[in-house]
């Protein structure tokens, strides 16, 4: 008997703000669906995650729920008013006996449950909403952009929790790497129409342009059409008028048919303009130390920078890596030790708090209200590359459309925010990029743009991402904070570090990742051999960190339980958490057994 969806979206219709989102929308959950939602920035990925959740109503169409599925969603700025600390945001639906699920969630994703939301980063807020949703654990799960603002380390424990989790899930992402590992299809939101394909998402961009490609051919063969048709009509008609109504009838349908297809939006127009070359070093760190009160941030760190590379900086939030970018361009001083900046440096700075932008003023006001863009006499135009152009055609450079223009910043998208910021660094003739954070709510294919436009220029990029994909594309040297003021440089890119650094890819709360010693009953994992099949090579691999996430959670629960008084004071906590240790147990034995299994399959 065919299962029943946990949600269906049928013949869904929404107009907002004057622009039809969609249009006949169906879409269909099943139980198990481990989905990637992808689309372009503003296309409607977030709007459509909120009717999924029942938070937006449609203009017209059904959403059914199967009875008795909890739907949870992890929203990008999710609402705080009315909370004291973060941990009472994120236990607002839970049991007292619940709570340890949420310390569990705090310490893989570094946040402090304690923290005032007021004084909590958006980073931290987002940390929070996201520990929320774990906790809960509801059987499908929406989450827009969970990995913006986390970094690597985060980013791999929550990789290895939505790995192992039996709920559904919808994830809007830009990271390729998360959605590789992750996603089993993924639905392409599309000028308001969705597609899914089935199969991970690595082969989804060649599919994409192949149903381009298709489209693009079957509107050349239509325009073919049109154009003979027409051609009949105009030498033809008059002697046939009578017998040939009907085809003119058709020539008018093929024209109505042509004229409702949706063009595809082009592409964004970014494009760089070098500035006269930098002098060959572009800087040079000699034995420089730099601490904030107790926190080492660079402890003897000696680096040169030459013209023309690419230098990516990894590691935690909060580690020091836009310490060391501001130190590399002279915005700040070492404690001690040299620093010796090139000649003839221009910089253009991609700033990731977007400190940039004025939020309330409209985009015209943003780009004409910059110094270095204002042309003088002239309101309506600003300075690109030396060259005047009109506001509305240089945004529309950047796909915002003339109403946007007079639109205020804050009511954009995070991607389209990202965009007007790229769009006024790259006014300006540059040999110097510094891209804090470039990549956070950019859609793919910008981010796509922007990396074939980092590998055209010659001058030098500095670099801090989390997207493992992007560092890999972009970066020649990876530096990498391994903390306690210890930051080590690899060749190449998030992969190249991989290969060369320790021989582990567990994230730790360290540095971004560190050798972990393996207890005799839980080796670290071998070569793969060819006995084992693709799965089971992918599951060899997984599963040593799947043993130390459940060793990690049972010694919590050890501890909770480890209070004399709990049994008394608290007997219903005392009980859950009892069942929640027995239960992991029972999950360390079978991942332990099924490590050992495979192997020995591997060694056959």
């Amino acid at each position: 008997m065919t299962q029943a969806p946990l949600l269906q979206l049928s013949d869904i219709s929404l107009t907002y703000g004057g622009t039809a989102l969609f249009s006949g929308l169906d879409l269909v959950i099943q139980q198990g669906d481990r989905l990637a939602l992808v689309g372009r920035n503003g296309c409607g990925k977030s709007t459509l995650l909120k009717m999924m959740a029942g938070l937006v109503e449609a203009d017209s169409g059904t959403r059914s729920l199967a009875p008795g599925v909890t739907v949870g969603y992890m929203e990008q700025d999710p609402d705080f008013a009315g909370f004291a600390t973060l941990g009472d945001y994120a236990t607002q639906s839970l049991d007292m006996a619940e709570h340890y699920k949420l310390d569990i969630a705090a310490e893989g994703l570094d946040f402090d449950p304690g923290l005032d939301p007021a004084r909590a980063s958006g980073g931290e807020r987002r940390r929070a909403a996201l520990a929320r949703l774990l906790a809960e654990a509801p059987e499908l799960m929406l989450l827009d952009e969970p990995t913006n603002h986390l970094d690597i380390t985060a980013i791999g424990w929550l990789e290895a929790r939505l790995r192992e989790t039996r709920a559904s899930y919808v994830l809007i992402s830009h990271d390729r790497a998360f959605l590789r590992a992750l996603a089993r299809a993924t639905l392409w939101l599309d000028r308001g129409q969705m597609r899914r394909r089935e199969g991970a998402f690595d082969g989804f961009e060649d599919w994409r342009e192949q149903v381009w490609a298709e489209e693009d051919l079957a509107r050349h063969k239509l325009d073919r059409k049109i154009r003979s048709e027409a051609r009949w009509a105009v030498e033809g008609i008059s002697a046939r008028r009578k017998r040939n109504q009907g085809r003119v009838r058709a020539l008018q349908a093929l024209r109505a048919e042509r004229a409702a297809q949706i063009r595809r939006q082009g592409t964004a127009g970014l494009a760089l303009e070098e500035a006269a070359p930098s002098g060959k070093l572009v800087a040079e760190l000699r034995g420089v130390n730099k601490s904030y009160g107790d926190q080492h941030i660079l402890r003897d760190f000696s680096l040169r920078v030459m013209r023309g590379d690419r230098v990516a900086m990894i590691g935690p939030n909060g580690v020091g890596k836009t310490t060391l970018l501001r130190l590399i361009t002279g915005q700040e001083a070492p404690d001690s030790g040299d620093i010796r900046h090139g000649t003839n440096l221009q910089m253009a700075v991609f700033d990731q708090s977007r400190a940039q932008l004025d939020l309330g003023a409209t985009l015209w006001e943003n780009l004409t209200g910059d110094p270095l863009m204002r042309v003088p006499g002239q309101a309506d135009q600003v300075m690109v590359r030396g060259t005047p152009k009109h506001v509305v055609g240089y945004l529309k450079e950047f796909l915002f459309d003339e109403a946007q223009a007079r639109a205020p910043v804050r009511s954009l998208s995070g991607g389209e925010k990202a965009r007007l910021l790229l769009a006024r660094i790259m006014a300006q003739p540059a040999n110097l990029l510094v891209l804090d954070e470039p990549t956070n709510d950019l859609d793919i294919e910008t981010l796509d743009l922007l990396q074939d436009v980092l590998g055209g220029f010659d001058g030098t990029v500095l670099l801090v991402s989390h997207d493992r994909d992007f560092i890999d594309r972009v970066a020649t040297t990876t530096l990498v904070f391994e903390g306690q003021g210890k930051v080590t440089a690899y060749a190449g890119g998030w992969s190249d570090y991989l290969a060369q650094g320790p021989k582990t890819d567990t994230p730790t709360r360290a540095g971004v990742v560190a050798p972990k010693p393996a207890p005799a009953a839980k080796p670290a994992a071998k070569p793969v051999k060819p006995g084992l099949s693709f799965t089971e090579a992918h599951r060899l691999k997984a599963l040593p960190d799947e043993i130390s996430r459940l060793e990690a959670e049972i010694a919590k629960l050890t501890e909770l339980l480890s209070d004399p008084e709990l049994f008394n004071s608290a007997p219903l906590k005392f009980r859950k958490a009892t069942e929640a240790l027995t239960e992991r147990q029972a999950k360390l034995d079978a991942a332990e057994e099924e490590w050992l299994l495979l192997a020995e399959k591997a060694e056959e």
